[in-house]
């Protein structure tokens, strides 16, 4: 089902620290969260992003060698898009481990008709710096659909958010967002990728909590992992 969303937040600066979870260290955090934070009002919502490369995938490949400033476009919907329902088109950058997101509202056959030279998608800055991204990097398409099943968590006295992942999943091919949520499983079943989003540092009740579980810090891009398994099947 397509997700509605109100007064969508267009620009976002954080830092985000992800962490991948087995199916045991997932549930001792969500009781551990029970308290803390509460699932916000979504709740498990189905998520797609549509990735944006140059025919050599240079995108991908530049952030797979972990320079220490990135970025990345994609087209993101919250449950399955359909011809008139919102979707956000997105510019990611990192650089030095804070995150810079951009995102205008649009509809997929918006978004068509600009990668198509025949619509803006805006008239203030944000679109003109996705317009600047879009005019940098030449013949950008889409590349890779990636899907995920998330929970997100808020702190309600403060701006703390934590995102619990489930089931990410990739497509190479039918590279809509208005067709299915099915997708190449990225993970063994029952792992989860846990994302924690602040402004500054990790409250210290939530570091107790993840070095309690024994839950360290890792790193793990989907659209990085979708490319380095395409990647390995074609070399054989």
């Amino acid at each position: 089902m397509t997700k509605t969303v109100s007064d969508p937040v267009t620009v976002m600066k954080r830092h985000e620290i992800k962490y991948l979870l087995d199916a045991k260290k997932a549930v001792y955090l969500r009781e551990r969260l029970v308290g803390h934070m509460v699932p916000d009002a979504f709740g498990l919502t189905s998520i797609a992003s549509l990735y944006y490369d140059t025919p050599d995938r240079r995108l991908i490949r530049e952030s797979m060698e972990k320079p220490v400033f990135k970025e990345k476009l994609r087209l993101r919907s919250y449950g399955l898009a359909s011809g008139d329902s919102p979707v956000f088109l997105e510019l990611k950058c990192k650089a030095f481990d804070t995150v810079y997101k951009r995102r205008v509202q649009s509809t997929i056959g918006g978004v068509e008709r600009f990668f198509a030279g025949g619509e803006e998608l805006g008239e203030g800055q944000i679109f003109r710096e996705i317009d600047a991204f879009c005019g940098h990097y030449d013949a950008l398409a889409p590349s890779c659909l990636i899907i995920y099943d998330r929970t997100a968590y808020y702190e309600p006295d403060g701006n703390l958010r934590l995102t619990i992942d489930e089931n990410p999943r990739y497509r190479m091919q039918d590279l809509a967002l208005d067709r299915s949520l099915d997708g190449i499983p990225l993970l063994p079943e029952g792992w989860t990728i846990l994302e924690i989003k602040v402004q500054d540092a990790i409250p210290l009740w939530l570091a107790e909590i993840l070095s309690t579980g024994k839950i360290y810090r890792g790193s793990f891009s989907k659209y990085g992992e979708a490319y380095r398994r395409e990647a390995q099947k074609r070399a054989g």
